[in-house]
């Protein structure tokens, strides 16, 4: 009998392995879960346990975006502006304290970082158990889309923690480089809800069959298109990009390629994921840094895209995932998708940047 070999890549990120499961059969995200789990580096279950924690609050949270008109959680909260000055939507705060619970219910992590949160959010350990796991997420991408029926996501990065595990997490736990992660994912809640994760190995995607209650295997092995034929960028503000951007964005067009823009990150991945493209947000007059963070957003979605075959950069062409960051909402520019159009990207800022790169 054969057995399947890993093979690591010369950026120490291991190449997929033989599915843990086969035929054309249903197969359920808990069940795909637990017959991955010896491919782990610490198979010891915490991390086999928070992946099914996020697979039940993303359920939970379906259910209330699926019904968000009906029950009065549309619209602005309360609280206002969170942490990174976003107005928070009703259904940022019901899916960030969703998350939240589920991930504390089960012990499984020693601390929470949330887009929505000033700080971090340590876990009381269950017993004696030491645990070995914090958790980032963006509860709710694109929130302020729910109003008008447009697709949002919950995007989530899992790291090994760096302080000692008998004492509390600290904030150096979160501040590591994206190459550190031990798994990313996102949840899609569109004209069906999806779950696609990695844990380094090749990307896999679950879609939720209501009649059931489960996700479900239904995009083995994802592989990004080596090119495409759209790009993604909020092309109002043009006039306010750099230089480059704008000769590269000139060059979209002149290509006949097609300008593809939802304004929910999670959703512009995945169809750049599934079709191939580019996912542009450079700097701006307003955010010279980049708007989107690097914690709870780029880094995860670069894993993802990284592992399907894509490249993430910002536009200092520096490597998305090798940037360390120093603040836990901090903010950077990012380019990712298909590895051919970020390359010709690369090209032009090379080209026709102003500044040393």
């Amino acid at each position: 009998m054969a057995t399947s070999v890993k093979k690591t890549s010369s950026n120490g990120i291991s190449s997929p392995p033989a599915s843990p499961v086969s035929g054309n059969r249903i197969v359920t995200l808990d069940e795909f879960i637990i017959r991955s789990e010896k491919d782990f580096d610490f198979a010891t279950g915490e991390l086999t346990g928070l992946l099914r924690d996020i697979g039940v609050a993303a359920k939970i949270i379906n259910r209330e975006v699926n019904k968000a008109g009906l029950v009065n959680i549309i619209g602005v909260a309360d609280s206002g502006e969170n942490q990174s000055g976003d107005m928070q939507q009703k259904l940022d705060v019901y899916a960030n304290d969703k998350l939240i619970e589920c991930l504390k219910n089960s012990g499984e992590c020693c601390a929470i970082a949330s887009e929505e949160n000033d700080d971090i959010i340590h876990i009381p350990p269950i017993g004696t158990k030491k645990n070995h796991y914090v958790v980032m997420f963006d509860p709710l991408d694109g929130s302020s889309n729910i109003d008008v029926n447009v697709s949002v996501g919950t995007i989530f990065a899992i790291y090994r923690r760096k302080s000692d595990p008998s004492a509390p997490a600290t904030k150096e736990d979160f501040l590591q480089a994206g190459v550190k992660q031990v798994a990313a994912g996102y949840v899609l809640y569109g004209t069906s809800t999806i779950l696609v994760y990695t844990t380094g190995r090749g990307v896999n995607g679950f879609t939720l069959d209501p009649s059931i209650g489960e996700f479900c295997l239904s995009h083995r092995n994802m592989r990004i298109p080596e090119n495409g034929a759209t790009y993604s960028v909020n092309q109002g503000y043009y006039s306010k990009f750099d230089l480059e951007m704008r000769r590269y964005i000139d060059n979209c067009s002149d290509q006949n390629y097609g300008l593809r823009y939802i304004g929910s990150m999670v959703s512009d991945i995945h169809r750049i994921l599934i079709q191939g493209g580019i996912f542009l947000y450079p700097s701006t007059r307003k955010y010279p840094k980049g708007k989107l963070r690097l914690l709870y957003e780029c880094n995860p979605l670069s894993m993802i895209v990284e592992q399907a075959g894509g490249k993430a950069m910002n536009t200092q062409l520096k490597r998305i995932l090798d940037v360390v960051p120093n603040e836990l909402h901090q903010r950077c520019t990012i380019a990712i998708g298909s590895p051919a159009m970020v390359d010709e990207l690369k090209a032009f800022i090379e080209r026709y940047s102003a500044l040393p790169l």
